[in-house]
């Protein structure tokens, strides 16, 4: 949003356009001067010009004058992206004329989404150029100020970026960092530090943050009862939200850590079906991330569940914090946590060195140094060949001795082409040296031969993951945790309930009715992209089908089971 009322942030209506949107509100006279909404405020309204001006405001930080970011006249409307996502507001919209304004709440809001595709489209696409618009004009309504080279930074900037908050990054060592932390009379043991129009938050988390600006999960009427949740929102998570909420489905959807997954740490997919020339994970996940949002799905991180009983009508989720949600179905979409190698002071420089992704955010100081990829499959060779394209030299380490038999043939090729990229097959990372940070690790040869020290400004991991799937004990698992699904639940896993229901489990429906399994969680899956997003939108169609048949008649025992 500018100053301007003809920049593209600026929705364009025409007359007809206009009158159906004022059908979803509520007129109201308003004063000059009025404020229609202020910081800190959650679930605030779309607001329509019919007649008057209205300004937006970002008020001042650190004894700065507050900023205008946008004015609009009649015709124009009153916000942007949080209003889909539930987020806090973090500026100040006021009337400066007088004259006649539209409420439109956020119930009626997603219902407009839903019901006018028209509208909804005009809509969706201002708000997203207001969104990106802000990164720049009213980032300082949020300011960060860590170091990202440690685990405790890395983690707070990585969550605001998937979420695509606006914000403005401060290096705490920065001429920049110094000053604003001595604004705020912050010392090094406060970092991270995130500095709203609402306050300061030392020691910042992505927790302690998601709960200031209202991204955590909150108990309302809306919420407490659902038809869908879905746990997980990596690629099978989000396609599942996508293709409920479009159909119909009351949607909420939990991730302990953020939008994305372990697929929006890839720097490039170059095979998803409609991206000849790839794209970034970060950027699949995050148009599958608004595209949830569109459908009124709501999403809540870092927001993480610690168990799940079946009850008469369908489950019970509890949540980390003891909260409770009543779901008809759920999917579970939680994919597996990275592994690690059993190294002395592995722990010691995850996020100060060791990383589990290559992306922008990682690699932005590592330029021109020499890095170390872990792993014999796409997602090292994948991160081999960006890094290498950072101005990075790169070891790709490979336990096996054959680089083809865990990668395709086109990230090979491409990987004994680029220079930079050094391959050593039959080698295996033995120690890592380095104070704070990580400097260099040792290569030793599967063989047994003597350890090679070489240097390292950074270790990217990529070796596998073991399933998240330990919340899920009313499920059956096979002896590593993977879920068991459909064809693959065997007849001693199925209890009482299934002879009432009189079926068998359906595509991607675990040894508990209407509880699927989607993604790297479940047992036998793919482990690719749009594998993943097949299984989501297929397990929506079979909860459909099982809400459909599992009547009351046929309804589930209040008995929990393990």
């Amino acid at each position: 949003m500018t100053n301007s009322p003809a920049d593209h942030t600026s929705a364009r209506f025409t007359s007809e356009q206009l009158e159906r949107l004022k059908t979803y509100g509520t007129p109201h006279r308003a004063a000059a001067g009025q404020i229609l909404y202020r910081p800190g405020q959650t679930g605030y309204d779309l607001v329509l010009v019919e007649s008057g001006r209205a300004e937006v405001v970002r008020e001042g930080m650190d004894g700065t004058p507050p900023q205008v970011v946008a004015r609009e006249g009649a015709g124009g409307i009153l916000g942007e992206l949080s209003l889909l996502s539930r987020q806090a507001v973090y500026l100040t919209a006021r009337m400066t004329a007088a004259g006649t304004i539209y409420r439109i709440n956020p119930h009626e809001l997603r219902r407009l989404m839903s019901a006018d595709t028209e509208l909804s489209a005009i809509l969706l696409s201002t708000f997203m150029a207001r969104r990106r618009e802000l990164q720049a004009s009213a980032a300082r309504s949020l300011n960060l100020i860590g170091d990202d080279r440690t685990a405790a930074g890395l983690a707070l900037r990585t969550y605001a970026a998937r979420l695509d908050l606006p914000h403005h990054w401060i290096h705490s060592r920065s001429p920049e960092g110094v000053s604003a932390m001595a604004e705020v009379e912050a010392g090094s043991s406060d970092l991270p530090l995130a500095i709203t129009t609402a306050g300061v938050i030392g020691q910042a988390t992505p927790g302690l943050l998601a709960e200031r600006l209202g991204l955590t999960y909150r108990i309302n009427d809306q919420d407490t009862s659902v038809d869908l949740v879905v746990v997980g929102a990596g690629p099978a998570g989000l396609a599942a939200t996508v293709y409920g909420a479009s159909e119909g489905l009351t949607t909420t959807v939990l991730d302990a850590v953020g939008p994305g997954g372990q697929a929006a740490a890839s720097s490039r997919i170059e095979n998803y079906l409609g991206f000849p020339e790839g794209l970034s994970g970060r950027d699949l996940l995050g148009r599958a991330h608004v595209q949830a949002l569109k459908f009124g799905a709501s999403v809540y991180s870092p927001c993480q569940v610690d168990s799940v009983i079946r009850t008469a009508t369908g489950y019970t989720i509890t949540l980390h914090d003891g909260a409770r949600i009543a779901a008809r179905v759920i999917i579970a979409a939680t994919g597996a946590r990275y592994r690690t190698l059993p190294i002395d002071r592995w722990h010691d420089f995850e996020g100060a060195g060791i990383y589990y992704a290559a992306t922008e955010l990682e690699t932005r100081r590592l330029a021109g140094l020499p890095v170390a990829v872990v792993g014999g499959a796409n997602s090292a060779g994948q991160a081999a060949i960006f890094l290498a394209s950072k101005g990075c030299t790169v070891d790709l380490v490979i336990r096996g001795t054959d680089i083809r038999s865990g990668m395709s043939a086109y990230l090979v090729d491409r990987i004994l082409a680029t220079p930079a990229i050094t391959v050593r097959t039959g080698t295996q990372v033995t120690a890592l040296h380095g104070t704070t940070f990580l400097t260099a690790v040792d290569y030793t040869l599967t063989s047994g031969k003597v350890a090679r020290e070489q240097p390292a400004s950074a270790l990217f991991c990529f070796i596998g993951a073991a399933p998240a799937s330990e919340w899920l004990d009313v499920a059956a698992q096979d002896e590593n945790g993977f879920v068991y699904t459909d064809s693959d639940v065997a007849g001693d896993h199925l209890g009482p309930a299934w002879s009432e229901l009189g079926r068998r489990p359906l595509p991607f429906e675990t040894s508990s009715p209407r509880l699927f399994a989607v993604g790297d969680v479940r047992h036998g899956s793919m482990k690719r992209v749009a594998a993943a997003v097949g299984e989501g939108a297929s397990a929506v169609a079979s909860a459909h089908a099982a809400l459909a048949h599992d009547t009351p008649a046929h309804s589930l025992t209040t008995t929990p089971t393990g």
